[in-house]
């Protein structure tokens, strides 16, 4: 029988996952080798009993062999990230806040360690924005930032020092201005599954703090029917995704020294008349990660200066980037001062990785981190990781589930096990914007 033009199979990957040949196959199966060459080719559609033999064989279900393309429904999605137009895109996909987000798996952000699977590819685009103002423009120290900084984020400013000692980090481009860039913002996603219930039940965070992944696999565990989406993000970027529509949840750890609170006040601005709620994660110790043994002797962040180190950064919106240009400040050490400043790093394992193997002689992260990877490390700062989650949110049935398992003992005994952090307050509303 001719193949049917909407007939899909993937016989050929199961066959030779099982190591199997054609003919071992087609043995099994009482066909002819030419009959599973034209079933993998799509020149044969074979018949209700061959499909049946060759499910029997391969020890699987027959819609694990053959589906149909047109049984996948399409849904229109708004793209977290621009991409390039006629672009293919894998992609994952949650529904926020009504519509349906498409978070591009290109890059680092396709990987964790293994590649993520994708939910669905984007096949047609409907819309574009260009000339849209990059955010945030703002300085996370002077939280100067404003409800225009949650538009699409659109290629991406410089990062550049203004004002000399002692100095606050904006993300500007060279001249100071927006930059623009033609992109899409809508696509057609063809989904790989047709169970739409998974994407619905899915509960998106964007954070920098590794243990949301240990808390996301343990609720997934418990609620086998919610599914957590991690998505990287430091602390600022996190916010803005966040007011942006692209997250349910945002993670963050920011100090304000003018007013001697955490994250609250950088919410208050972003979010601007939106209603949240803050929930503390944990107390976690920042500060310098250092070589095993310490050899340089590094005490404080003067010793950086003062004995030549090299360190890595974070990218600006950071929690520990910051801490580091407040410290630095503190201090009265010009950020030029220290090298490999400029050097920056957008992870906490990257930066764990550069002073393992000798990139770099010092960097900025936690307690844990250091744990994790046999580092020395000199504490500087206990920071409050916080949960920020819009009102509108918190009532959805996924979020709930999600939520409630952190007073779960599991929870508590993957946290305590990584060391340098304080579960103590753990799932406590700290404050309300």
């Amino acid at each position: 029988m001719k193949q049917d033009s909407d007939l899909r199979n993937n016989l050929k990957s199961i066959r030779t996952r099982l190591g199997m040949s054609q003919q071992d196959l087609a043995n099994i199966a009482s066909v002819t080798r030419q009959t599973i060459s034209g079933v993998e080719s799509g020149l044969y559609a074979p018949s209700v009993a061959i499909t049946l033999r060759l499910a029997k064989a391969l020890g699987c279900q027959v819609e694990d062999l053959f589906w149909l393309e047109r049984d996948l429904p399409e849904i229109e999605a708004v793209l977290a990230k621009p991409v390039p137009n006629g672009q293919q895109l894998r992609v994952s996909v949650a529904r926020v806040g009504g519509q349906w987000i498409a978070y591009p798996l290109i890059g680092k952000d396709a990987f964790r360690q293994d590649m993520i699977p994708a939910d669905g590819e984007a096949v047609a685009v409907s819309h574009t924005f260009a000339g849209v103002p990059t955010a945030p423009t703002a300085v996370p120290l002077s939280r100067q930032s404003r409800p225009t900084d949650c538009l699409p984020v659109v290629g991406s400013g410089e990062p550049v020092r203004v004002d000399g000692f002692p100095g606050i980090s904006k993300l500007l481009n060279p001249k100071g201005e927006g930059t623009s860039e033609t992109g899409t913002n809508k696509v057609r996603v063809r989904l790989l599954d047709d169970n739409l219930d998974t994407l619905h039940n899915t509960v998106v965070i964007a954070g920098c703090a590794p243990v949301i992944s240990l808390w996301a696999r343990a609720t997934e565990r418990w609620h086998p029917q919610l599914r957590v989406q991690y998505n990287f993000a430091n602390s600022m970027a996190a916010l803005h995704s966040l007011c942006r529509g692209e997250a349910h949840i945002a993670g963050m750890h920011l100090y304000d020294p003018e007013t001697g609170e955490y994250n609250t006040p950088f919410v208050r601005d972003v979010l601007a008349l939106r209603e949240a709620v803050l929930i503390t994660l944990g107390v976690w110790e920042e500060g310098l990660l250092l070589k095993s043994g310490n050899p340089m002797g590094i005490r404080t962040v003067s010793d950086l200066v003062a004995g030549g180190a090299t360190i890595v950064n974070r990218e600006i919106g950071s929690g520990s980037r910051m801490l580091l240009e407040q410290t630095l400040q503190k201090e009265q050490i010009p950020f030029d001062a220290v090298q490999g400043f400029d050097n920056i790093l957008k992870t906490h394992q990257d930066v764990a990785q550069a002073v393992v193997g000798g990139v770099a002689d010092a960097g900025m992260s936690t307690a844990s981190v250091a744990t994790a990877f046999g580092l020395g490390f000199i504490p500087l700062h206990q920071s409050r990781y916080d949960l920020v989650i819009l009102k509108e949110y918190l009532e959805e049935a996924p979020v709930q589930q999600l939520l409630s398992t952190l007073g779960h003992r599991m929870v508590h005994s993957q946290f305590e096990i990584l060391g340098g952090y304080d579960i103590s307050k753990i799932g406590e509303v700290v404050a309300t914007v």
